[in-house]
Order: C-alpha cells, then sequence, then structure tokens
C-alpha cells in the first residue's frame, strides 16, 4: 500500500476514520477482504497469494485496523527475509509490530488505530521509530509521515480530506451515502493517473507488466464498532462494497 489518510478526532462519534490506497504490481496474485487466517478468528483482510500476508487488515471486534507501507532504507538479506505482510496481522493482535529481530524485514512503516488513537512505526532497516499522531488528518506516504508540502500528492489531497464531511453513527447504510466525500477523494478525485498530485496511480514497465494501484479501502473505527468497505475499481467512487464480519474466505 502506497498511501494511508487517516483522521482522528477523538471528540467526533466515529474517532478514527482510514483510507488506504494499494499499490502494487498488477501480476501479483491476491484475493479480496474475507477471514482468511483460520489461526486469527474474526480477523478481514485481502491476501497477498505470493507470500500469504496482507496489506491492511481489521479487527471488528477489537475496534481495530493496521496498515502497512513499504519504507525505505537497508533492505534484510535474503537469508532469512520475511514477508512484511504478517505485520499487520501481528499488530492487531498484540498492539505494536513483534518485538523479536526486525532486522528480517525490508523497511516499512505500519499504522494501527483504535477509538483511542493512532500509533504509526517507521522501519528503515536499522532503527524502528515510533510516532503518535497527534488530532488531525495526516497522510502517509512511502517516503514517511506527511514530508511536508514538498509531497504533490500530500498538499492537494490533505486538505481536501480534512475538510470533507466526516462520516458518523449509525454505521451502516449504502457506501456513497455513508462515504459521501470521502469515496471521492479516495478514489482519486477525478485526477488522471499520471498527475504528479494522483493518488490513484498506473504505470506501464518496460518488461510489458503494470505498477499501479489495484484497490482502495475505507475504514471507520468507533467505540460502537467498525465499517470495512473496498473498492477493486480503484478510480470508480461507486465501486465500494461493505466488507461484513460474516464474510468467509471459502470460493
Amino acid at each position: 500500500m502506497c498511501t494511508v489518510i487517516v483522521s482522528f478526532d477523538p471528540e467526533a462519534a466515529v474517532p478514527v476514520v482510514l483510507a488506504g490506497v494499494r499499490d502494487e504490481f498488477a501480476q501479483r496474485p491476491w484475493e479480496p477482504p474475507a477471514h482468511h487466517w483460520p489461526g486469527r478468528p474474526g480477523v478481514l483482510g485481502g491476501r497477498d497469494l505470493q507470500a500469504g500476508g496482507t496489506w491492511l487488515a481489521v479487527d471488528p471486534a477489537g475496534r481495530r485496523v493496521a496498515a502497512l507501507l513499504n519504507g525505505r532504507g537497508l533492505l534484510a538479506r535474503e537469508e532469512g527475509r520475511s514477508s512484511r505482510g504478517d505485520l499487520p496481522l501481528r499488530a492487531l493482535a498484540e498492539g505494536e509490530p513483534p518485538a523479536d529481530d526486525l532486522t528480517r524485514y525490508d523497511p516499512f512503516h505500519l499504522v494501527l488505530a483504535d477509538p483511542e488513537g493512532v500509533r504509526l512505526w517507521h522501519w528503515d532497516g536499522t532503527l524502528l521509530t515510533a510516532d503518535k499522531p497527534a488530532p488531525g488528518t495526516h497522510m502517509i506516504v512511502n517516503s514517511g509521515w506527511e514530508q511536508g508540502e514538498e509531497n504533490h500528492r500530500v498538499a492537494w489531497f490533505r486538505p481536501r480530506f480534512r475538510d470533507a464531511v466526516r462520516p458518523g453513527l449509525p454505521l451502516d447504510g449504502e457506501p456513497g451515502d455513508y462515504w459521501g466525500e470521502w469515496a471521492r477523494l479516495a478514489s482519486g478525485a477525478g485526477l488522471a493517473t499520471g498527475d504528479p498530485r494522483a493518488l490513484i496511480v498506473r504505470q506501464a514497465l518496460p518488461d510489458g507488466g503494470t505498477w499501479g494501484s489495484l484497490s482502495v479501502t475505507l475504514v471507520a473505527v468507533a467505540p460502537e464498532g467498525v465499517r470495512y468497505d473496498f473498492s477493486a475499481r480503484p478510480a470508480d467512487p461507486d465501486a465500494f462494497y461493505r466488507v461484513k464480519p460474516e464474510m468467509s474466505s471459502q470460493r
């Protein structure tokens, strides 16, 4: 996942509202959100079929969402390297990154949010640092947390997410009715994929493959529960559907 937008307002009926855009090689196989991990009952998320992990996962019962972005820094040695895709699952269960040796992971940013707040960890291959963003609207990209207004995507989208009407209670209704402007913004707001401000991107590669935005996720976290919506048509704000706890990974 290459962008996470998270808004935290402890006074709001829905304290946490999160949007995540996953950018990946189009040829990398994956499955949409469901209960994919028998050892983690109740957890919902999309599954990467190459490594078995996820880029974003939700624990409805625990009122938590965790999201992963690739970071920058020193890559792990090939021998003993572990997939970063288990990090959101472990963060949901443990409330933080694993306490064991992180040098087996490539650099990452890990976001964990619940009604009490948002936590953010950065691993650059040598050092783990942590942030606790203050109330407000924040963006995390592959270079890190917000990185100033020189990032065109952050400069254009963050004020628009900040000023958009905040989804509230009850956590039901059709996706378009519930999410309103958040759905349009998370789907790229109509910007061309080649625009330097673009949230939804697509790029043809020299080997004939494609890299770009494959899915968009919207999550609302409140003391009353969690709402989780997903779209595999990233540029279409009408393509979201609700992911519910009873969804099964069985096809």
